[in-house]
Parts: C-alpha cells; structure tokens; sequence
C-alpha cells in the first residue's frame, strides 16, 4: 500500500509541469537583421535593440536594469471596460539606464511592447519594439537617452491599445503624465455605462456650442397596406365559375372515363375549337338580323 501511494505521489510531482503554461523562449532564435533588428521565423521580433551605442549626452550608462513585462486578458480584470492590458502601467528610471526588458505574452493572440519618441538617430522610426504570439517570452535591450522625459509604451495591434493595453515610461522626472493610462490617468472619453442616448447626444451638443440637440424619435413600425377584397367579384365571376363546374364535372368524368391523357387533350382541343365556331356563327347571324332590321 505504502509503494503504490509513493508511486503516486512522484507521478502527480512530476506531472505538475503539464499542467503549467508553456511559454516558448524566443530569445535564442532571433537572427540579427542589422540595425538592432531581430527576427525568427515563428513570429519573434525584435526592432532598435541597443546594448552598447551610448546615445548623444551620456557620457556612459549610469545603471543596469532588467524588467519583466507581462501582457494578456486577465490583467484587464481590474480595469472595467478594458479588454487586454500589461501588468505594469509606469516605468521609471534614471537617464543613460541599459534597460533590458523581458516580455512575456500570456495570451494565445499577439502582443507588442513600443516605445515610441527615442532620437532617431539611433533608432530605427524612433522606436524600441518588442513583438511576439503567445504564450511566448522574448526580451531585448536599449539604452534610454539622456534628460526628462515620458514615453508613451503600447501595443499597436489593431484595437489593443484602445482596450487598454497602454503604459508610460518616465526618464528621470518625465516631462509630465500621458492621458488614459489605465491606474495612472484618467481617461480623455470617460467611460459610463448608465447615460441614456438623448442625454449622450444633448451632451454633444452641449460640448459643440450647438443651438438644438438633435431629438431622437423612436422608430414607428410601418404598416403594411391591407390588401381589400372585392366582394363583388367573388360573389360574381367566382361563384358563377364553380356553379358551372359543379354542373359540368359530372358530365366530363362520364365522357373522360377510360380515355388516355392524349385523347382527352385531343377532344377538349375539338370541343373547343367547336365552340370558337358556333360563337362565330352566332355572331354573324345577329350582325345579319340587326342589318335587315335597321334596312325595315
């Protein structure tokens, strides 16, 4: 008894990993493309890494740092209305720091950490870009320049930064905060999920310097134009139609029965041609009467 829960309790410790998420290290795949450019083929990608040109106006890196970034769905939680975050939304650090980041993606959809407003002199549009599909882990590194100044770190995939994936990063004292930082700022559109449309609008307009709001109606369902029958015309035409075959019916089953389709196509189309005939006989002699009465 005792081996079998020995022999269990080894297989469920050395199960555990299974179960943890598996995050694929991308670190040693890149290839470098030049101009800090770093590319693998399963989607890593790595663009103004710098670990050693020192940028105009430090004389040398005044420290080392290395952080660790996570992105995903579930650090929105805490955000109402936002749909993907980082875990961290404010970086600061000293000018001249080597700072080397690590960039973990928890979702199974792509993610970005930018930095945009770096001298271009020395990064490629001016950007430190972190990219990779997750679950994955990729890092890189740059030197921050010199002087106060806030970054602006995002993710530019369609929407993302829109649903909160958004931070900032201040060297030294930063010039200042940027808007709609999730925890950090408040946002430029505020959120409120209780207004009624009429208010929205009137408060538009309101903001506009407009004379009137714009009066929302609701939508008045249009009726469709009852059709109107003509009793006169069922009484008249319709009735007549089924006294007549009710009269005829029987007469036709008697002549019909034991005849093939062809034969009774065959008679209606004599009968019918017979009919024409005396309709036009009929017709003649009246037009003859109605002469020799008007000649009198």
């Amino acid at each position: 008894m005792m081996k079998l829960v020995s022999v269990s309790v080894f297989a469920a410790l050395f199960s555990l990993p299974a179960f943890a998420l598996d995050y694929q290290d991308h670190d040693g795949l890149l290839m470098n493309h030049g101009d800090g450019h770093l590319m693998d083929m399963a989607g890593g990608m790595v663009m103004g890494n710098n670990p050693d040109t020192l940028p105009g106006g430090c004389d040398k890196i005044s420290e080392t740092k290395e952080i660790t970034v996570h992105a995903g769905h579930k650090y929105a939680e805490k955000f109402p209305g936002r749909m993907f975050t980082f875990d961290t939304q404010e970086f600061q650090f000293k000018p001249c720091t080597k700072l080397t980041v690590h960039f973990i993606n928890d979702d199974n959809v792509r993610h970005q950490w930018m930095m945009h407003g770096l001298p271009k002199y020395l990064y490629p549009k001016g950007m430190f870009h972190l990219e990779i599909s997750g679950p994955a882990k990729i890092s890189g590194t740059l030197i921050l320049p010199p002087g106060d100044k806030t970054y602006l770190v995002h993710c530019d995939i369609a929407q993302h930064m829109e649903k909160g994936m958004k931070a900032q990063l201040k060297v030294g004292k930063g010039d200042g905060d940027l808007p709609s930082i999730p925890n950090v700022t408040a946002n430029v559109i505020t959120d409120d999920y209780k207004i009624t449309l009429p208010e929205l609008l009137a408060k538009a307009h309101e903001e506009a310097n407009l004379p009137e709001p714009v009066a929302v109606v609701d939508a008045v369902p249009v009726k469709k134009p009852v059709a109107v029958e003509n009793d006169s015309s069922f009484s008249g035409v319709t009735v007549i139609g089924l006294a007549l075959g009710v009269l005829v019916a029987p007469f036709l089953a008697r002549k019909f029965k034991g005849m093939s389709p062809a034969e009774v196509a065959a008679y209606l189309f004599e009968l019918s041609k017979s009919i024409v005939r005396f309709a036009i006989e009929m017709g003649q002699g009246w037009f003859k009467t109605a002469q020799t009465m008007l000649q009198k």
